[in-house]
């Protein structure tokens, strides 16, 4: 069934995009949106059509049925629509050669059956990846406590993917686990003992069976590596310098063009936002708080005040938790909505952050998470940034392991691409609420 899920992905997403594609069609060729082009030119509107749909899609995840909850499919879909019918305006109205107000009206119509369309898609879609894909059996494999308590708690979540059958302790027997892989054919590796996770992934190799694995940092470091033909063995070759000059050059002048540009289109909301922090509580606008950035450098990091006054007083570092007391109304609105980051633009723009990297932790934070983990400074490789990773696939309260194996997936596989599919991917998480929660008690101990 695993080899077929391609075979079925594809067959969904041609499904979506062909119905997506004939509802535009439609609207093109009533002369709702413009005057349809004689011979082939339709067609080539259709085909650009389609193609933008299809990129903006893939790039939010919107075709992963089974993969995605459905909420998560349907909200992805959406946004990709939302850009596609925005830029297919901007299109016409070139093609026009003037702003057409009248073809407003159209393309707002076109996208409301765009998401009748994708809702309807997405429920069938889920209602057969589901019939035809039922959760399946996992054996668990772990550490220490914690990773059970946490690893748990994730396949928990994925209900509809997982079915929970034997957990077992690294320290077992490799008969015990043995039995328990060929019990359930599925396993969720958390495990970092050697010789043990190399026997097992070995034994899964040989018998055919899945495995989702924690990686190490080690795993990460690797995955960066370039490939070299020097002898007849294969080599790896990690260079462990970061970001090389040029690619450093290329990364500053984006981050200057794009800092700027963003000022100047938000500076409006700014001003809205800095007079409805001043008039709540007269208090300061402006928040500026320690954090740390490229080769330990510490900075001040800028952001619209979301809290009270002398919020941490006596200098105790008090993480921010759900439904905290110390958020005004005015930030509570800012901090959902993201604008609270803002001001971080020029930050930017200085130099002291970038567009896209790890995202800069404050200076107590890091000598803390350091102690437990010393390679949380790998983080520092690079410039801190405005989002990353760690932002777009984790959480506010996502652990200090978890963030910092992100940041080095970043760091290890950086290319001016994957800034520029970050920058855009940011924008999804804008929608979705759980990417803004507090700690829970305990939580920054981990």
């Amino acid at each position: 069934m695993d080899n077929m899920y391609g075979v079925v992905e594809g067959l969904f997403t041609l499904v979506n995009l062909t119905l997506l594609t004939l509802a535009y069609g439609f609207a093109w060729f009533s002369e709702k949106l413009s005057i349809p082009f004689p011979f082939g030119g339709n067609f080539t509107v259709l085909g650009v059509y389609a193609i933008l749909l299809y990129t903006f899609t893939s790039l939010y995840g919107g075709y992963q049925i089974g993969q995605l909850k459905r909420l998560d499919v349907i909200n992805s879909q959406i946004i990709s629509i939302l850009f596609v019918n925005a830029i297919t305006y901007l299109q016409i109205s070139l093609m026009e050669r003037t702003l057409v107000i009248s073809k407003a009206l159209p393309i707002v119509i076109l996208t409301l059956a765009d998401i009748v369309i994708i809702i309807v898609w997405a429920y069938i879609a889920d209602a057969v990846y589901k019939k035809m894909y039922p959760p399946r059996d996992i054996a668990l494999i772990y550490d220490n406590p914690f990773d059970l308590i946490e690893v748990e708690d994730k396949l928990n979540m994925r209900k509809d993917k997982f079915n929970l059958k034997v957990v077992l302790s690294s320290d077992e027997d490799f008969e015990a686990v043995k039995k328990a892989l060929d019990e359930c054919g599925v396993v969720a590796l958390a495990s970092e003992k050697e010789p043990l996770r190399e026997n097992i992934l070995k034994y899964c190799f040989e018998k055919g069976i899945s495995v989702y694995i924690s990686p190490k940092l080690s795993d990460l470091m690797i995955r960066g590596a370039s490939r070299l033909e020097l002898f007849d063995s294969p080599i790896y070759y990690c260079s462990n310098k970061g970001l090389t000059i040029g690619q450093r050059i290329i990364k500053r002048l984006m981050d200057m063009i794009l800092s700027l540009v963003l000022i100047i289109l938000f500076s409006p909301v700014m001003i809205v936002i800095a007079a409805a922090i001043k008039l709540h509580d007269k208090g300061p606008v402006l928040f500026k708080q320690k954090r740390y950035t490229k080769d330990g450098k510490v900075f001040n990091i800028l952001k619209f005040r979301s809290m009270i006054v002398d919020a941490e007083k006596d200098g105790e570092v008090i993480p921010a938790e759900d439904n905290d007391p110390r958020i005004t109304p005015v930030g509570k609105v800012i901090r959902k909505i993201r604008m609270d980051e803002l001001p971080q633009l020029f930050n930017i723009l200085k130099g002291d952050m970038s567009v896209v990297g790890p995202r800069p932790e404050r200076v107590e934070h890091v000598d803390m998470y350091s102690e437990q983990i010393p390679e949380f400074r790998y983080r520092l490789k690079v410039k801190g940034g405005l989002t990353g990773y760690a932002q777009v696939l984790g959480k506010y309260n996502t652990s200090p392991y978890d963030k910092l194996r992100l940041d080095l997936i970043y760091i290890e596989n950086y290319s001016l691409l994957l800034d520029l599919k970050l920058m855009l991917t940011t924008i999804k998480i804008l929608f979705k609420p759980e990417s803004t929660e507090g700690f829970n008690k305990g939580d920054e101990k981990r």
